[in-house]
């Protein structure tokens, strides 16, 4: 599932290209057709990214909700306008470009009150500058349950996924399996800061890089990574692999559904 930089990256993407004039909105594959009706021709006046989502208002008439979920995906090209290939959900066409939509978990159109209430449930978003951390604060530090799986909630933290949670824990030194509760408020100040920096980089390269200059295959003599995500990480997949700081074997485990990483010298506790 894209974590919240790529969310944040496609609503950069989209605000340049299709805001502030009209678009023509359609759904071939049928399933958005009568919502896409209601707004073919109309100006897009803003797109936004929550966590892992993404609001494309359009004033009045409402604002296009999407979570990608696990399989979504936008594909973009620049005009002329080709014809749908697949199971396109939502197509926008703007003055120089096109988007296709495939496969979303969630595309929907949604008055205000709708939107805030997605917005309602969510935790501050470290990508966002109205985000306010204190929230997740309290949420973590009245809990008993790992820091590890916090980090994944996102009424806790909002766009922070599987990549970054197992990133920055390592990064801080911290025992994936702390109970929230057991966290010092300062450290959680730190984590915090490191995952704004991380996931703002992140909206930069379109990549997730973690790891340190000295690092870096080019300072260690090491392969660079191979992987579809892209970007140098310290541990994420990298299960029985050499820690690059400390040469431990990297473990790995299953905790709320999703594989963790972590080095146990590292990140003792």
């Amino acid at each position: 599932m894209p974590e919240g930089h790529t969310l944040h990256r496609l609503a950069r993407l989209h605000r340049r290209r299709y805001a502030g004039a009209p678009v023509a909105v359609s759904s071939p594959q049928g399933r958005f057709a009568a919502e896409a009706a209601r707004l073919d021709g109309a100006v897009l006046h803003d797109v936004e990214a929550y966590g892992k989502h993404l609001f494309h208002h359009f004033g009045p008439l409402g604002t296009v909700h999407v979570h990608l979920g696990l399989y979504g995906a936008f594909t973009e090209a620049p005009l002329p306008v080709a014809p749908p290939v697949g199971q396109v959900r939502l197509r926008l066409v703007g003055r120089t470009h096109w988007t296709d939509l495939r496969g979303p978990n969630r595309c929907e159109l949604l008055d205000e009150e709708q939107v805030d209430r997605i917005r309602a449930r969510l935790g501050p978003d470290p990508l966002r500058r109205d985000a306010r951390p204190e929230l997740a604060w309290q949420r973590i530090s009245r809990s008993r349950t790992p820091l590890a799986a916090l980090l994944m909630d996102q009424s806790v933290v909002a766009g922070a996924g599987n990549v970054y949670r197992a990133e920055v824990l390592f990064r801080h030194g911290i025992d994936p399996m702390l109970p929230g509760a057991a966290l010092e408020e300062p450290r959680w100040k730190e984590l915090w800061a490191d995952l704004v920096a991380l996931m703002r980089a992140g909206v930069r390269t379109g990549r997730i890089d973690t790891v340190a200059d000295e690092h870096r295959p080019e300072a260690t003599g090491r392969a660079p990574r191979q992987d579809r995500h892209g970007g140098e990480v310290y541990v994420y997949r990298r299960a029985g692999l050499p820690c690059l700081v400390c040469g431990t074997p990297v473990a790995r485990r299953e905790l709320a559904g999703r594989n963790l990483y972590w080095c146990p010298a590292c990140q003792a506790g």
